[in-house]
């Protein structure tokens, strides 16, 4: 499996800087994608959410692009518009076509190079290098900088990433995910229960210290918004507005599985979901899938980010 981009029509591009680590992904969707949302965290930053509701005019999304770089990061959205412009991709208008680009940024600054954000330049790289080959993983595109348990700071946190995977039903259908993972709390192997990458006992231990029974121990979170988990699931059944909305709440619950603890106060996590297909399926089997494609892509995520910035990491370079 190839990841988001085992769904037709779904092509996937990363812009890397690995001296600032920081970067962007972009989802694209050129002929378009019926699109909804579901955000649970406290510190979400994003731009053109609105056209995923189910009430907006506009039928479908051309692009989602997730970025890193904090609220700075959201300027890289105009360079996915330009590329998408350049091929005549957008809603049709009378004057011009306009490409809906919805986007969401995670907060990356604390490693790397603070002062060097995604812009409109990676935006359009990303947008550009856009294909249906395998999703490349771990530190790349807007997992680039991201880290995970930061219950005592980076100094003792582990590196995050971009991770995705897919889950196959009966009759065809296709249910798959992107994660970037930059979260405040540890993440765990959803199927055992284990964790696997998060916050540790000291700076010269792999040791995990167990975000969350350190929090029922009285430790004090003392974060802020710096910490987001963002993911995108696409799928080949054919959703309205209001389904695909349905099927990113349902999804979200892979981040309950995957993050310990998931949509924090201090965490900006959210869900896209896209439907870019034709297949009749059930909502209930696809929310099953989605959660399950979630959950294993932040696994992934992990799993596959090698160490960066002084940030050690599970993979080996």
């Amino acid at each position: 499996m190839k990841g988001l981009t085992d769904i037709p029509g779904i092509l996937v591009g990363h812009a890397s800087d690995f001296d600032a680590l920081t970067g962007c992904t972009v989802i694209r969707c050129d002929a378009g994608a019926v699109a909804g949302a579901d955000l649970r965290g406290s510190a979400t930053g994003t731009v053109e959410m609105d056209v995923l509701n189910p009430l907006h005019l506009t039928p479908r999304i051309h692009a989602v692009i997730l970025a890193g770089g904090s609220a700075f990061g959201l300027e890289a959205s105009s360079g996915v518009r330009k590329i998408l412009e350049q091929k005549g991709i957008g809603f049709a208008m009378p004057s011009a076509r306009v490409p809906l680009v919805a986007g969401a940024i995670l907060y990356d600054l604390g490693i790397g190079k603070s002062g060097v954000r995604p812009t409109r330049e990676m935006g359009e790289a990303a947008a550009a290098a856009a294909s249906d080959d395998a999703v490349k993983e771990g530190a790349v595109g807007a997992g680039t900088g991201a880290t995970v348990g930061k219950l005592y700071g980076l100094k003792q946190a582990m590196k995050g990433g971009t991770g995705s995977a897919t889950v196959s039903l009966d009759g065809g259908v296709l249910v798959s995910a992107l994660a970037a993972v930059n979260a405040f709390g540890d993440v765990r192997d959803w199927s055992t229960g284990k964790l696997i990458a998060g916050a540790r006992r000291s700076a010269a231990s792999m040791e995990l210290a167990d975000t969350e029974a350190q929090l029922k121990r009285g430790a004090r979170s003392g974060g802020r918004g710096e910490n987001t988990t963002l993911v995108v699931i696409a799928t080949n059944a054919r959703l309205t507005k209001v389904q695909a909305t349905k099927l990113a709440q349902l999804g979200s619950a892979g981040m309950a599985r995957a993050l310990s603890p998931a949509w924090t106060i201090y965490d900006g996590d959210l869900t896209i979901a896209l439907s870019a297909g034709a297949i009749e399926a059930d909502m209930t089997g696809l929310g099953v899938a989605a959660a399950e494609a979630v959950a294993e892509s932040i696994a992934r995520a992990v799993r596959m980010a090698p160490t960066l910035g002084g940030v050690p990491g599970l993979a080996k370079a």
